[in-house]
């Protein structure tokens, strides 16, 4: 065990995360996460209300130990969802986007633990003083919509900055980069490419055989998707998208739209709200909306459909230095032995002085 302020806040053993990653994260995963001893944290964004429940007693069936959901404080449903949360008795509520003071506020006292994911110093500020109980930070070199600055050089501002447990995430896969990140002040990592490539995810066999097979060259960051950075594989559909023009980009967008619309149950008004929410101030164009509010289809057609050809595998860089897939229990274990052989060679080093 290596306690630190996350492990004492969210009751877990080691100061691990698991992300909430869009069709990834099931409860397979995350139970297996939260077994090891990880906070394994459920992915809703892709999930029905009702499904959400389900999922939710899914994971507690097969463990006992604490997890969390992912939220988005955008989407249309929020506050049904938080409610969920709150009946159900989750332990932590992660956002992908920062929560209203009031969001947070409700969860607070009912006693779910919030940790929202950010990615400037000014958004760990702006959460920390509305009450956030931590913050997840993510630097560029992270999987998904990304930033441009690099997890050490974002890290110690944010650390400097808050007086709240904070959790590096983008660029972490080992018990080096554990022992690193507490270096910088951080009470713990965040990973989600690392628990991705694990036997106990579901991804197919081949979409992980197409990232086991990444080099780091072979990871981009493209606004092509829905008008937003996002890193990536390069794959044949992230080429095509950004040869594409208006009027076919638009076109793909409205078919895939129509997929992900029967599947989640969402109306186009709902669908439209939550693409246009993640504009923040951006100009987009109407088909960038539009894959904004299904970028989960695209996601879904790799990660539960196996389909790389025609779906976006989101990657973090880490994923060119991957190559094995361990069990949850497996990769913990390792990190954490890891981490303390490395604190170990540290400490030689300054008894030998």
């Amino acid at each position: 065990m290596m306690e630190t302020a996350l492990t004492r806040l969210v009751g877990v053993r080691h100061p691990i995360v698991q992300t909430g990653m869009g069709w990834v994260a099931g409860p397979r995963l995350v139970s297996a996460s939260a077994n090891a001893g990880a906070l394994g944290i459920l992915a809703s964004a892709t999930m029905t209300v009702d499904r959400l429940r389900e999922a939710i007693r899914e994971v507690k069936s097969r463990t006992g130990a604490p997890f969390g959901v992912n939220l988005r404080a955008d989407a249309s449903d929020a506050g049904d969802r938080v409610r969920i949360l709150i009946e159900e008795g989750v332990r932590v509520a992660s956002f992908a986007l920062a929560p209203s003071a009031e969001l947070i506020a409700e969860l607070k006292e009912a006693g779910v633990v919030v940790i929202p994911s950010i990615g400037a110093r000014r958004h760990a500020e702006k959460v920390a003083a509305w009450g956030a109980d931590a913050v997840i930070v993510q630097g560029g070199e992270g999987g998904g919509h990304t930033g441009e600055v690099a997890t050490t050089v974002l890290l110690p501002q944010v650390v400097d900055a808050v007086r709240i447990p904070v959790v590096a995430a983008g660029g972490f896969f080992d018990g080096r980069g554990l022992v690193a990140a507490l270096a910088y002040g951080a009470a713990g990592i965040a990973m989600g490419t690392r628990f991705l490539l694990t036997s106990d995810s579901t991804v197919p066999d081949a979409v992980k055989a197409r990232y086991l097979a990444a080099t780091v060259r072979d990871i981009t960051v493209t606004t092509a998707v829905d008008g937003l950075p996002h890193r990536m594989l390069r794959t044949e559909l992230v080429d095509s998208l950004e040869r594409s023009g208006r009027a076919r980009a638009l076109l793909h967008a409205v078919r895939r739209a129509t997929g992900f619309r029967k599947l989640s149950g969402l109306t186009w008004r709902q669908m439209l709200h939550d693409g246009l929410a993640l504009k923040h101030g951006k100009e987009l164009s109407w088909s960038q909306v539009l894959l904004a509010a299904n970028t989960p289809m695209l996601l879904k057609s790799a990660m539960v459909d196996g389909r790389t050809d025609l779906g976006v595998m989101a990657s973090g860089q880490v994923a060119g230095v991957i190559e094995d897939l361990p069990s949850c229990g497996e990769l913990v274990e390792r990190i954490v032995k890891e981490a303390d052989e490395t604190l170990k060679h540290l400490e030689s080093l300054r008894s030998a002085r």
